[in-house]
């Protein structure tokens, strides 16, 4: 059979790959169908259509597989997050194990103990950030705030029903997108760039209750905000809200960036606390959106690293330093590596509010900062972006020749990748945990502990 781009036809997803990238066969040619799920009967659209890859779209679900159910989400369909939720959650955790375990495997990764996927303490209102967008339901439509329809990008679902935040973040964002309406401020139109409603970015510590709102507008007009301020201080909450922001970004590129940021009310961060350690997050600080599912992470990393009493670790890829500082208990002394600025000011500031002494931050690109270190590491942490750690650094990481490793991944195939390199020059993966940091969504976070091989 000749397959054409744009050519519509019904498949049978045979197998998912991660992340949710389903696999189905027509004659010899294979079909890549993105947020599929293994066992349902398709309509697609071919997208795509290269010597080696075919790609298509689902334009419609003819038959669900054997183990889905209801979904739980009134937005499902039309909003773009949580694909897996018509899944059971030891369905999703089975998927995602065994994925792992593949990508692993066909990496040539063998002879490790695999400890399993660890799940998530919470399944629903797990998250502790929400970035909502400004936008309308359809072109020229009516004003909404909330996460991108699924697969479009410029129409907005409001999430007023959204499962994966607590009901905090939705009293914030009905309360927001209502007071915007009565006074007919316009939202910020990415194609003219014109406008000036952008986002709203909302923080909660799970274990304090603080709550932090930054809006994020243009500087295009002028906006008195002290009665919507009013407004979210007299919403009775089961937190507590101790800030607005409000910041001001002209950039074209669709991102929260800050030209300026006020603070109009309270503070301009909150303070979580993992593992009996608290933290300062600001209103662009990096920090695991799943509280709970952090503790369990780092507790994973801990237990993997062992005993470093009297040791020296690195913690590379250290973000706001929260391993570092979870570390600094059982080593002699942490030293952090991480590219923003900001990131390291929050881990020094950070180390300081729990009292630690024997933790180091340095900020620059790993790939250049470890070459100035001198001392030999009994231990290196790594817990790198999604592309996992750049070609031209992991070589110089492993020349350190510390005895262990102990390897965080947000992306599994980056670890797949990165893992024969370290068997290249004489370590082995010891053990692999999985733990699902993102319920009712394809992603997973690994930890490998990487050791020296024994001769």
């Amino acid at each position: 059979m000749i397959i054409k781009k744009n050519d519509i036809l019904d498949v049978y997803i045979d197998e998912v790959e991660f992340p949710n990238k389903g696999l189905a066969k027509v004659g010899d040619k294979k079909i890549i169908v993105k947020n599929a799920i293994k066992g349902q009967k398709v309509k697609v659209r071919i997208t795509k259509k290269r010597k080696d890859k075919i790609e298509g779209k689902i334009l419609e679900v003819l038959e669900k597989s054997p183990v889905e159910k209801e979904p739980f989400c009134k937005h499902f369909g039309i909003c773009g997050g949580c694909s897996y939720q018509t899944l059971s959650y030891e369905e999703q955790l089975n998927i995602k194990s065994n994925q792992v375990i593949k990508l692993l495997k066909d990496a040539g990764i063998k002879d490790f103990e695999y400890l399993g996927i660890e799940p998530s303490p919470l399944e629903y209102d797990y998250r502790n950030k929400m970035e909502f967008t400004f936008g309308d339901v359809e072109k020229g439509g009516e004003l909404s705030l909330g996460l991108h329809q699924k697969g479009k990008f410029y129409e907005i679902v409001t999430v007023d029903g959204c499962q994966i935040v607590d009901k905090d973040f939705i009293k914030i964002l009905t309360n927001i997108l209502d007071y915007f309406k009565e006074k007919g401020v316009e939202l910020y139109n990415k194609r003219s760039h014109e406008g000036v409603l952008r986002h709203l970015v909302v923080r909660k510590a799970i274990k304090t209750g603080e709550l932090l709102v930054n809006l994020v507008t243009t500087s295009q007009q002028q906006l008195e905000l002290e009665e919507l301020i009013e407004r979210l201080r007299n919403i009775d909450y089961k937190g507590e809200l101790i800030g607005f922001l409000h910041t001001i970004n002209d950039n074209i590129s669709d991102t929260v960036q800050s030209d300026e940021t006020k603070v109009l009310f309270g503070r301009d961060h909150i303070v979580e606390e993992i593992l009996g350690l608290k933290f300062k997050i600001s209103a662009f600080s990096f920090f695991q959106t799943n509280t709970l599912g952090a503790e369990k992470l780092y507790s994973i990393v801990r237990d993997f690293a062992g005993d470093k009493k009297d040791k020296l670790i690195y913690d590379l890829y250290c973000g706001t330093g929260t391993i570092a500082q979870i570390m600094a208990a059982v080593a002699s002394k942490v030293i952090g590596i991480e590219i923003v600025e900001e990131a390291v000011e929050s881990a020094k500031e950070n180390a300081k509010l729990n009292g630690l002494d024997n933790c180091y931050f340095i900020a620059g690109d790993v790939m250049e900062k470890v070459s100035e270190l001198k001392e030999k590491p009994d231990l290196i942490i790594l817990d790198p972006p999604r592309d996992g750690i750049h070609p031209k650094a992991i070589h110089k990481i492993i020349d350190f020749e510390p005895e262990e490793f102990v390897y965080v991944s947000c992306n599994p195939r980056s670890l797949a990748r990165d893992l024969p390199i370290f068997e290249e020059r004489g370590y082995r993966a010891k053990k692999v945990k999985c733990m699902d940091m993102f319920p009712h969504t394809p992603h997973v976070e690994c930890i490998a502990l990487i050791q020296k091989k024994t001769i």
